[in-house]
């Protein structure tokens, strides 16, 4: 993540699970209504039955899991107690204190004191903090309550819920707690006591059954008579968790992962892999902020420590290593890790130095192979069979890095553990990595050393517009066959809307024509909380009672549980181009930097004046929104004070404008970045612009928005210097666009590829004996074509079946709302050659029984 599928063994499971949702989906018309139909356009699909195409490997589409958008504590992780042992501190996000979630809570006559404690009295030296209760005597009880994630904790009637706590007490005789799911001061169930005996600390279990439903349930935990009670480990599953398995998984989530049919599980992240620290915990000064390692998240749970996640909160590590590997073989998925490369990524671009702990690392690595594989009498297989796994997990991927923008101190760490692994395992397949994009200088440098040393598995990761992935659904035909093969690790369309998961649609048939290149792909990111996301897009969104697919989910599911054997050859023909110049208006703009412009000309491209601006006068020319920067006209220059302000965006112009020269003088001032030079200017979201000094001031490139999701066309390495005045030139010819700095051409591009709204792939399902035809119309017309399948094909049966996904452009799946989900119906007439009008804005699956 950038700070940016099955047949065989799957084959029944996927069969009646058809069975059985069809029945409940609604069936969708064989032929679009009559208005789609007066505006169709006609295409072809030819099939190439005696062709050979690609096989499929059962692992090809698989998941990509984050802890982002809270997505482990409060998500998938299933407990329902936020801050359990009163670890959360300021270093993981400034809002917090070691009581955040917690309020004392008191009934009766009885009074008391609350205070987190760091000391010898804490229950381990990784679990570091615990409550201490001070009680005052008296008539009543006096605890605190804790109010779960976000708006409280989700609890339903007639569930059951396992309670813990570990506990400790200085009075002799031992202190009764009380423990209930309230609903502000209303019990939501029979209460739970229990008594604390000893002062040593001692785990405690009890359940709760509910008698009520509550969205905005709190979990009290109170003591009664006086002394001291200690408190730590406070925690509350569900006793329906993914399997019933303890400390596990929340049941809906991982069900709607499950459902997918995922060939991998791709874990534990991205960023939080490789940023931070990369030293070892070490009580009592550690490091929070510390990349992600494996050793720390497995053992018993209250043992493993904390960490500031880099997205910005708490992570528990409750969801550890353990259990990652658990529930990939629950969902029948390849277990793929990815372990730190000790060059940092996602904007902190530090390679580590110290070989000590490079061979340290090193060694984890090696382990986390024999805690995976190992026989029960090595030492890591036997931490693995104490946690409840005798049986090897079965590890035969692992990836090294993520995303690291300096290929060349990644690369020369990433050989170290390729090397050391392959000298022990040489069955592991070692996954390396081209950086946080899909194209630039980073990605050429990383990939030609990846092909230089036979790397066997690149991971790209590239996060785009809509518009970029139907430009670009042929990338992988021109991939080296014989060189390293692809992991898609991490992509999506910038947007939950159905465009764009019409759009990625169209990218996976790509994907799918390309399986000898590609082996391996994931959408992501996998999970959200909307009540706090860092990211958008999301596969699935959840909030403390529900959860619901995106648009994508509904895409991705279709592809892959429809994924077929082997890829079967196909044409098409394309949808008419429109052509024409880039046109637009010009625009001025700064990102977390103050700027000052002047002399802004745009002339025709015979010469003639269109617009010039000295600012010698006001800005009346200039059009901008509410909120963007602080722009004023100072001595003669346009400025933009604001250095913190994003994105300012200041437009003159005519959208009509074309084959045209656009100059001016740039100075910046004070801030981050650098010139956000705009042309082709549609509207607010549509634009070209040439981002000098982006990234910190580490990277310049062009960047195209279609309706506000961007896409890089080209990059250089210019940084800007403060108080130096650059002279910039954008000329704009037809579709063809020179820019020069300083009186020097700094780079050219033309624009010119094919947004295809109308993409097919055909696979083949030998289990079923059928060709499944894969079809996505990304446009407004309906798409009346004519089929071949060849004279050769053998045509079991005159009926088809069908799954579509249509929808408006715009629609969106929401909690009580989802427009985008499959429809299932049946096609009649279907021989060699027989004609289907695909609706717009649809992606159609048609499964095809052959003899």
């Amino acid at each position: 993540m950038r700070s940016h599928r099955r047949s065989g063994g799957r084959l029944a499971l996927a069969s009646a699970a058809l069975a059985a949702l069809t029945a409940a989906l609604v069936v969708a018309p064989t032929e679009p209504p009559a208005a789609a139909r007066a505006q169709a356009a006609d295409y072809s699909i030819s099939v190439d039955p005696a062709g050979e195409g690609p096989a499929i490997d059962d692992s090809m589409y698989g998941v990509f899991y984050e802890d982002i958008n809270h997505a482990a504590d409060g998500g998938l992780y299933a407990e329902l107690v936020q801050n359990r042992s009163f670890e959360y501190d300021p270093a993981d996000n400034r809002a917090y204190t070691p009581l955040t979630a917690w309020q004392e809570t008191a009934s009766g006559a009885a009074s008391g004191t609350a205070r987190v404690m760091d000391d010898d009295g804490r229950l381990n030296e990784r679990n570091r903090r615990y409550l201490r209760l001070d009680l005052d005597g008296g008539d009543g009880r006096f605890g605190v309550a804790n109010s779960g994630y976000n708006a409280g904790i989700a609890v339903r009637a007639g569930r059951t819920y396992d309670f813990s706590v570990w506990a400790r007490t200085d009075r002799p005789a031992g202190t009764p707690l009380g423990v209930e799911l309230r609903d502000g001061t209303t019990p939501l169930g029979t209460a739970l006591r229990v008594t604390a005996r000893g002062d040593r600390w001692t785990k405690y279990t009890g359940t709760l059954t509910a008698r009520t439903s509550s969205d905005a349930g709190r979990l009290a935990v109170t003591a009664g008579g006086s002394g001291t009670v200690r408190l730590d480990m406070v925690s509350l599953f569900p006793r329906d968790t993914y399997k019933g398995r303890p400390n596990g998984l929340r049941e809906d989530l991982a069900e709607k992962i499950a459902a997918l049919q995922p060939g991998f599980l791709r874990f534990p992240g991205g960023c939080l892999v490789n940023t931070g620290s990369h030293e070892a915990y070490e009580a009592p000064d550690f490091e929070r902020k510390r990349s992600y390692q494996w050793k720390d998240t497995i053992g018993p749970v209250e043992q493993r420590p904390v960490n500031a996640n880099f997205w910005g909160y708490n992570q528990t590590y409750g969801l550890g290593y353990y259990e990652y590997f658990q529930y990939a073989e629950d969902i029948g998925a390849m277990a793929l890790p990815v372990v730190p490369a000790l060059v940092t990524g996602c904007g902190q671009n530090r390679a580590t130095d110290d070989p000590e702990l490079l061979r340290r690392h090193i060694q984890d690595t090696l382990d986390l192979i024999e805690f995976a594989n190992g026989p029960v009498t090595s030492t890591w297989g036997r931490k693995r069979a104490r946690m409840g796994h005798p049986r090897p997990f079965g590890l035969t991927h692992l990836e090294v890095g993520n995303e690291e923008n300096l290929p060349d101190q990644f690369f020369a760490r990433f050989t170290e553990f390729r090397e050391a692994i392959e000298a022990k395992h040489p069955d592991i397949t070692v996954i390396s990595n081209s950086g946080p994009d899909d194209s630039g200088a980073t990605f050429d440098r990383a990939w030609q050393l990846n092909r230089d040393a036979k790397v066997a598995m690149v991971d790209e990761h590239y996060y785009n517009s809509p518009q970029w992935f139907l430009e670009n659904n042929e990338r992988y035909d021109a991939y080296d066959r014989q060189g390293p093969k692809v992991f898609l690790g991490e992509y999506a369309s910038l947007d939950n809307r159905f465009s764009n998961a019409l759009a990625e649609a169209a990218y996976m048939t790509g994907l799918e024509r390309n399986a000898d290149v590609v082996k391996l792909a994931s959408y992501a990111p996998l999970l959200a909380d909307t009540n706090d996301a860092q990211w958008r897009p999301n596969m699935i969104w959840f909030d403390n009672a529900t959860s619901w697919g995106s648009a994508s989910y509904e895409t991705q599911k279709l592809f892959m549980n429809n994924v077929g054997d082997e890829v079967v050859p196909s044409r098409a023909s394309g949808t008419p181009a429109a052509s024409g110049p880039v046109t637009g208006a010009v625009g001025l703009s700064t990102w977390a930097t103050a700027a000052a412009y002047d002399d802004v000309s745009v002339t025709s491209a015979d010469g003639a004046n269109l617009f010039a601006d000295d600012f010698s006068g006001d800005d009346s020319r200039w059009t901008r929104a509410a909120g963007t920067g602080s722009w004023s006209v100072r001595d003669g220059a346009y400025v933009q004070s604001d250095a913190a302000a994003e994105n300012t965006l200041v437009t003159a112009g005519d959208p009509t404008w074309h084959d045209y020269d656009l100059k001016l003088k740039a100075t910046k001032q004070s801030g981050k970045e650098g010139f956000l030079i705009a042309f082709g200017v549609k509207d607010t979201g549509t634009y070209y612009w040439w981002n000098l000094g982006g990234w910190n001031n580490t990277r310049s490139v062009v960047e195209k928005a279609v309706g506000g999701a961007k896409q890089t066309l080209i990059e250089r390495g210019t940084t800007i210097e403060s108080g130096r005045t650059y002279d910039v030139k954008v000329q704009v010819r037809g579709r063809q666009v020179t820019l020069f700095l300083d009186g020097q051409e700094w780079g050219s591009f033309t624009d010119d590829k094919a947004a295809e709204p109308f993409r097919q792939v055909v696979t083949r399902d030998k289990a079923t004996d059928e060709l499944v035809v894969k079809v996505v119309n990304a446009q407004d017309a309906a798409a009346r074509t004519t089929i071949d399948l060849g004279e050769d094909t053998d045509i079991a049966s005159s009926r088809a079946r069908l799954t579509t996904l249509q929808g408006a452009p715009d629609a969106v799946n929401t909690p009580t709302d989802q427009p985008i989900r499959p429809r299932r119906s049946t096609l009649g007439g279907v021989d060699n050659t027989f004609t289907y009008t695909f609706p717009a804005h649809s992606v159609t699956f048609m499964r095809i029984r052959t003899g």
